[in-house]
């Protein structure tokens, strides 16, 4: 049998998932794209999981799109194959993604990158989204995310040249969270996850889905989310023993109820 294109692990509440297609620097193939999409799923559907990080190798995050598969398509193929399915299983993912990216993340392993919502890079880092030298543009959100997160003039930089930036550029350029050397990546991304697994899960969520759809809203439209999560939340039982244990002057036991 075959090894799996996706290794999950359990590490407490904090799952893991290792992209696992070296031979093809975990080049993103339809066949991969549902693989990370039904490892993220079943992380996800996990009551015991509270934060996921997603992650490489130390060499390669992901290095982008499988261009033995694309050279010859033709448009329909190209719609035929549906990879965008994928890319909204990603997006519905509810529980908090960590990327942990160690070497290339080119192209759609960028773009897969710019799904989660955090991003721990290695020093040995870069990002790109080089499809303008291949004669194509991104399609899995490359577009819309980056001028999102860095602006648009930096992203349109990026797409229209097709060059790679460094781990401290993207830094610099508000791309990723965290850099750290090679060898602390991956337990530096695990650390951040395991911090997020300890705080209370219901307002983890919801403070997540308010960001998220602030980021595509208007302000009074995101304003509104917020105060209705903020109001709701506190009808939980979180709520009640995080305050509690505040003025008790004791560590909480968040129960996600």
């Amino acid at each position: 049998m075959p090894e799996p294109l996706v290794l999950l692990e359990r590490r407490g509440p904090v799952g893991l998932a290792r992209l696992n297609r070296p031979g093809k620097l975990n080049a993103l193939s339809p066949d991969m794209l549902r693989a990370i999409a039904d490892s993220l799923e079943e992380l996800d559907g996990d009551d015991q999981v509270r934060a996921i990080v997603l992650t490489g190798s130390e060499k390669v995050f992901a290095a982008g799109a499988d261009i033995e598969v694309l050279a010859r398509a033709t448009p329909q193929d190209i719609e035929d194959m549906n990879t965008r399915q994928y890319w909204r299983r990603f997006q519905a993912v509810r529980k908090p993604v960590i990327a942990a990216v160690s070497g290339f993340a080119f192209g759609g392993g960028c773009e897969l990158a710019l799904q989660c919502d955090l991003i721990v890079a290695s020093e040995t880092a870069r990002f790109a989204q080089p499809e303008i030298k291949l004669g194509i543009m991104p399609g899995g959100g490359g577009t819309q995310r980056l001028a999102k997160v860095i602006g648009p003039y930096k992203a349109m930089e990026l797409i229209l040249t097709g060059e790679p930036i460094t781990a401290r550029q993207a830094y610099a350029w508000n791309l990723v969270n965290r850099v750290v050397p090679v060898e602390r990546y991956l337990e530096e991304a695990l650390e951040l996850a395991a911090l997020i697994a300890e705080r209370p899960p219901l307002a983890v969520k919801a403070a997540r889905e308010a960001l998220r759809f602030g980021v595509e809203h208007t302000l009074t439209q995101g304003l509104d989310v917020e105060r209705a999560a903020f109001v709701d939340l506190f009808a939980t039982a979180d709520q009640k023993e995080g305050m509690a244990a505040f003025l008790e002057k004791r560590p909480p036991e968040f129960k996600g109820e």
